[in-house]
């Protein structure tokens, strides 16, 4: 089925060329730091864990959210998700490929991550984070094939497949559930400190995989002949909203722990993240800025998504509205969460991260890489539906 891969017009073509270009760029930077070292970005003994990881932390949620849609349809017979439930595989597959090239490039030298193979302790969350990621991305890639080959025969689904798709919706909930462990796991850090970050990554991972899947599906339904259903999409955003509210609630639990009890370690990072933190005359605010958009885009969202009009007539605000929501899950977990947590640092002080061009471009090269092999992935998709229909 790769052959499909190679039809398309103009437009198909000029994108990739595109999303090459932006990886031909991040590789040359990426080559930079390979020679010089991590002294290359701004990460520092106080701040060791940057833009890459944050970027990690984020994609294994968007990953994770493509359980939403296979759980539905295969425990719970929904047939509505019949054609969506491949978006989901398929991006899963992109985003969990795109969470271990971020985690390559934080590494410094690559080879660096066959220790945790080589030298594996049971007792290391990040021996447990690479089994997880690893079989969720197997899973995904022969659950996806398998039944997409299937149904380009027009045939059911072999039998022995279905194992494996049950198993994908533990290692779902898990590859988040272990991420997050790799947080709260640390005592030094008061922030990440907390019994909720597992559920607060779940909820989340289920608000911004599925309103990706719905900015996606909205695009194909204008670009293409893919339709996903009417009844699909508003199922999805109906669990959006959902699992959106419930993430929000999660964060305000963060600031009754903080602010009422009055935990200094717990109260400071929130204060630096939303108000600026105070410290040595100086006041250090570099996050505020993208905390409060998180706010601002989560209200326009939720608004956009709840309205009737925009919910069920306007594609168009629909899909702003699923984008919105997308955006501040990203500024939440994607910025905040992870760079945060390391104000104060446990000698209390402050040191603020700001992430360097070469970061920046390898960064967006790894975007630009999980945006190519998901393009290449649903053009095979599409086109196999399309040959089902003709």
């Amino acid at each position: 089925m790769f052959e499909k891969a190679l039809e398309g017009n103009r437009y198909y073509w000029v994108w990739l060329a595109f999303l090459g270009a932006l990886m031909s760029i991040a590789a040359i930077c990426y080559i930079r730091q390979f020679n010089y070292g991590l002294g290359l970005t701004g990460m520092s003994r106080d701040v060791s864990w940057g833009l890459y990881i944050s970027q990690f932390t984020f994609l294994v949620g968007v990953a994770a959210g493509g359980v939403m849609l296979v759980l539905p349809y295969y425990i719970h017979d929904y047939k509505a998700f019949g054609k969506i439930t491949i978006l989901g595989e398929f991006l899963a597959i992109s985003a969990l490929l795109m969470c271990l090239t971020f985690i390559v490039a934080d590494l410094g030298q690559p080879l660096r991550m066959l220790n945790v193979i080589f030298h594996a302790q049971p007792k290391s969350m990040l021996f447990y984070d690479m089994i997880v990621l690893n079989g969720y991305l197997g899973l995904n890639i022969l659950c996806g094939w398998v039944i997409l080959t299937a149904e380009r025969r027009e045939t059911h689904p072999p039998k022995w497949i279905y194992f494996f798709v049950y198993l994908s919706i533990p290692f779902a909930v898990s590859i988040h559930t272990v991420t997050a462990m790799l947080y709260c796991g640390l005592p030094g850090r008061h922030f990440w400190l907390s019994a909720i970050v597992a559920p607060r990554f779940l909820a989340s991972a289920f608000a911004a995989g599925p309103a990706l899947i719905v900015v996606i599906a909205l695009i194909l339904r204008r670009i293409t002949a893919f339709d996903a259903g009417k009844e699909a999409i508003n199922k999805m955003v109906t669990i959006i909203i959902y699992a959106a509210l419930i993430n929000v609630f999660f964060v305000g639990l963060e600031f009754f722990v903080g602010f009422y009890s009055d935990i200094p370690g717990h109260k400071h990072t929130l204060q630096y993240l939303f108000f600026g933190l105070e410290h040595g005359g100086h006041v250090y605010n570099n996050l505020v800025p993208f905390m409060w958009g998180f706010v601002v885009l989560f209200v326009i969202g939720i608004a956009l998504l709840s309205i009737p009009y925009t919910r069920k007539q306007s594609d168009f605000w629909l899909g702003m509205g699923a984008a919105a929501i997308f955006i501040s899950f990203w500024l939440d977990k994607g910025v905040g969460f992870v760079l945060g947590g390391f104000v104060p640092t446990p000698l209390e002080e402050v040191v603020e991260y700001y992430p360097n061009v070469n970061e920046v471009f390898i960064t967006i090269g790894i975007w630009a890489m999980g945006a190519f092999i998901l393009t290449v992935l649903y053009k095979i998709a599409i086109k196999v539906e399309e040959e089902i229909e003709a």
